[in-house]
């Protein structure tokens, strides 16, 4: 159980666990705190308790416009991630080394902790590309892993 924790990064780097899972994940405590979360239909919240918030003054059209992006750019980020594990997964058992390893986590890592603030935070859309900008780097840095893991089979 240890090689399997230090294999995936959990061993030698929990922050970044927190900073991925946590810091970037759900907007439940957001929504605790507005008096819009519904646990029975969690996912219907924005829809149903958002919008009559909006409409009775209670939270602005901004706040759940944000909290709505919040949510589609932590979607993105759990769609993403098993291309991560994969890479890194491959790379290990291929034999790269753990400083290949940890650079093109680490590149991932800032690439999508950067897709999120740009993801939540951006609303103009000439500047909503700088999204898909910091989106890459992520994905380039899989990439990398995998070509390093092949170029070592």
């Amino acid at each position: 159980m240890s090689s399997l924790l230090t294999t995936l990064g959990l061993r030698a780097a929990p922050g970044g666990l927190v900073i991925a899972y946590f810091w970037t994940s759900t907007t439940r405590l957001q929504k605790i705190c507005l008096g819009i979360d519904n646990n029975v239909a969690p996912r219907e919240d924005f829809a149903t308790l958002g919008e009559a918030a909006v409409k009775s003054g209670k939270v602005r059209r901004s706040t759940l416009n944000r909290l709505k992006r919040q949510e589609a750019a932590h979607a993105n980020s759990i769609e993403n991630f098993p291309v991560f594990a994969a890479a890194t997964l491959i790379a290990v058992y291929a034999g790269v080394p753990n400083k290949t390893v940890h650079r093109f986590g680490l590149c991932y890592t800032v690439s999508r902790i950067a897709f999120n603030i740009c993801y939540s935070y951006i609303e103009n859309q000439s500047l909503s590309y700088l999204r898909s900008a910091v989106w890459w780097p992520g994905n380039i840095s899989c990439f990398t892993g995998l070509i390093a893991a092949a170029r070592k089979l």
